[in-house]
């Protein structure tokens, strides 16, 4: 749902003037398919009037400036929410009107009046709750009155809106979190607003902490150019949060007109929302006051025509684009892991760590976090027992890589050659590879995956230590790894909520922050330029240069993977709406920003084919093949909230359902092309 927030330019006293300006913006947010248009505090007459306020001829004029408004809505698309002076009851209200298509839905009074410091409003106005009647004649027509308003579309699943004004906000209980509680989902404040210094960072706070607290959308309207500046200033500051998200800001004191826009996911609020306990016993809380809301139904036009998504979607949603961001993502990930694993080696009083090196990213990070943790620990970094075990298949770089990074570490490092065991287990089982034979099937791979885990698992016993596991959330969300004796066990994984695509920005943070030495971060480059691969079947050219298999060739890009990953298992949207937000952000990889240093070369884009294609991989190895590798995982931290896979956290489910639900709405619901 498109939301637009507008600052015109008023003049004081002047709602004639006033209403023109309304009207105008209103046609442009109208012109871009917005459902919702807000406006300022008091913006047909303007906020700052003070003791004018009490005068009717300015009344009278404000009554027909919002006729004028009211019958210039007939032909525009959105809900316009405008603020006034009225007259009602004997009593004067500061009011927010919404108006629909040539009617009035109802009418919002300002319940909490603000009379300190510079601010007097009780000089003029009556608070929302003297209020008598719950609906007032107003141009003509019966409306509802009151500020437990919620304007409901009858044809709009989630779309129901509530209205509060300036100063209710910032009441320790304000208007908007009974309406939220009553299924509010986009909360509405029309402001003046004075600037004084520091004042804007509050507003964002605020509006953020109650979009939060109310899982809901806030759109927030500040009065702009033309107030009165006889004692006060006003800076014109909109914004539109989303769930604690901020999705749009004006420019602070403008020259021009303000209008700024934003796409509101009502689903993704509505899915955290049925997920959130805690919301629906404040519900119970407050049962009596939630059901006494009041709902105004009315039939939503629907804008027809296709509608170009104005909404940032990060291609990597467990990475920040912004680079303050992503660096604060990163220390707190990665010192995640590093107190994990500190915990579980005191609880156990094991100072050892068995760890196996493949030169690859995810056991590059696992080691880099064990020998941190053992600094923290002040244990020497000798006490983690290394290996690379190479295999049939291991190719020269990984092993340079492997050893390298462990003796730039300073780790007990070692080398142990499986192709020995391998053989003699293939020869028990009698494979054909014994016989010469060029069989590289299932079994010939995970008999290398388990003789690896095999021989840690030993050597942790000989040796006092912990096998410390490797394998990443990306891996168990496909099933991507070998069950049992394999790389799926270990005797606790600091990884296993941390994705592939995050891994990479973590090695790549630790290089740019200079955690370790220079020779160190070297070697981690190298590492992240290396083929993602197992390295478990032999290069078919022979040479043992790179690696002779692509895991994304077979599983798919991970960069689509952990998107499928975050918008499947976090928010549980259909695949048919994963794949029209994938594309948005992978059509055009010149369109919207990539995290900084990320290299030109790597920057990928993909097709709706391809993007289809791959989220038809994901549905069919996450929901039907892949699930009893999740229900005994090892021990390892929660480190982001895009969730773990464990099912002592965010993840239970059966290990023997289909996926023909979502395999079929995703063939039913995405074209090929």
């Amino acid at each position: 749902m498109r939301a637009a927030v507008c600052i015109p330019f008023v003049r004081v006293a002047d709602p004639t003037f006033n209403a023109e300006r309304t009207l105008e913006l209103a046609r442009q947010a109208s012109v871009q398919n917005a459902a919702v248009a807000l406006f300022p505090e008091l913006g047909i007459s303007a906020y700052s009037n003070e003791d004018l306020f009490h005068q009717d001829a300015l009344l009278d004029a404000v009554e027909a400036a919002l006729k004028t408004i009211v019958e210039g809505s007939r032909e525009l698309s959105p809900i316009l929410l405008v603020g006034a002076p009225l007259r009602l009851e004997g009593k004067l209200f500061n009011c927010g009107i919404a108006v629909y298509k040539g009617k009035i839905l109802g009418v919002t009074p300002k319940t909490y009046l603000p009379n300190y410091r510079e601010f007097y409003e009780k000089r003029q106005f009556a608070s929302g709750r003297t209020a008598v009647s719950r609906e007032v004649l107003l141009l003509g027509e019966r409306v509802p009155f009151g500020n437990d308003l919620i304007y409901e579309a009858e044809n709009y699943e989630d779309f129901a809106l509530h209205v509060e004004i300036c100063e209710d906000v910032w009441t320790p209980i304000p208007p908007s979190t009974y309406a939220s509680l009553a299924g509010a989902m986009v909360l509405a404040n029309l402001s003046a607003s004075n600037i004084t210094i520091g004042k804007a960072q509050y507003r964002r706070d605020l509006c953020a902490g109650q979009s939060g607290k109310c899982i809901a959308a806030y759109l927030y309207s500040a009065a702009g150019p033309g107030e009165s500046t006889t004692d006060v200033a006003w800076d014109g500051h909109a914004l539109i949060y989303e769930n604690n998200e901020l999705l749009a800001e004006a420019e602070r004191f403008p020259e021009e007109e303000q209008l700024i826009f934003a796409d509101l996911d009502l689903e993704r609020l509505a899915q955290n929302r049925m997920r959130s306990g805690s919301f629906h016993d404040a519900v119970g809380d407050h049962l009596e006051k939630v059901r006494a809301m009041r709902r105004v139904p009315f039939h939503f036009e629907i804008p027809q025509g296709e509608i170009r998504l104005q909404r940032d979607v990060e291609r990597f949603p467990y990475v920040p684009n912004n680079p303050r961001e992503r660096d604060e993502r990163c220390y707190e990930a990665y010192s995640i892991q590093i107190h994990g694993l500190m915990k579980r080696l005191q609880s156990s009083g094991i100072d050892k760590i068995v760890i196996g090196v493949s030169g690859g990213l995810d056991s590059t990070h696992a080691l880099i976090v064990a020998a941190r943790t053992m600094d923290r620990l002040g244990l020497p970094r000798e006490n983690i027992l290394a290996y690379t075990m190479p295999g049939f298949a291991t190719s020269d770089i990984t092993l340079q890589n492997a050893h390298g990074l462990m003796k730039a570490l300073g780790v007990s490092a070692h080398e142990i050659d499986i192709k020995p065991s391998c053989l003699q287990m293939l020869r028990d089982v009698g494979h054909p590879f014994i016989e010469g034979e060029p069989v590289y099937d299932i079994t010939f791979e995970n008999v290398q995956a388990g003789e690896r885990t095999s021989h840690l698992f030993r050597l942790a016993n000989f040796h006092n230590g912990m096998v410390l596991g490797t394998g990443d959330l990306s891996e168990l969300a496909l099933g991507w790894c070998t069950y049992g004796v394999g790389d799926h066990m270990s005797h606790y994984n600091v990884n296993a909520s941390v994705p592939k695509t995050l891994i990479q920005h973590l090695i790549r943070w630790v290089i740019s922050s200079k955690q370790f030495e220079d020779d160190t971060s070297a070697i981690l480059q190298s590492i992240l330029d290396t083929e993602i691969s197992p390295e478990l079947v032999p290069n078919d050219t022979g040479s043992k240069d790179t690696p002779g298999q692509s895991t994304q060739e077979k599983i798919g890009p991970y960069e689509l993977q952990d998107f499928n990953t975050y918008y499947i298992t976090r928010y549980g949207f259909r695949p048919s709406k994963v794949a029209f937000l994938s594309h948005h952000a992978w059509q055009d990889k010149t369109r919207g920003a990539w995290p900084e240093g990320f290299e030109e070369a790597k920057r990928n884009q993909y097709e709706l084919a391809i993007i289809k294609k791959w989220l038809g991989v994901f549905l069919w190895r996450f929901f039907k093949i892949s699930q009893f590798k999740r229900s005994c995982v090892p021990n390892g931290p929660k480190v982001g909230s895009g969730g773990s896979l464990s099912p002592r956290g965010d993840w239970r489910a059966p290990s023997d359902s289909e996926a023909t639900v979502w395999l079929e709405e995703l063939k039913n619901n995405v074209p090929d092309a």
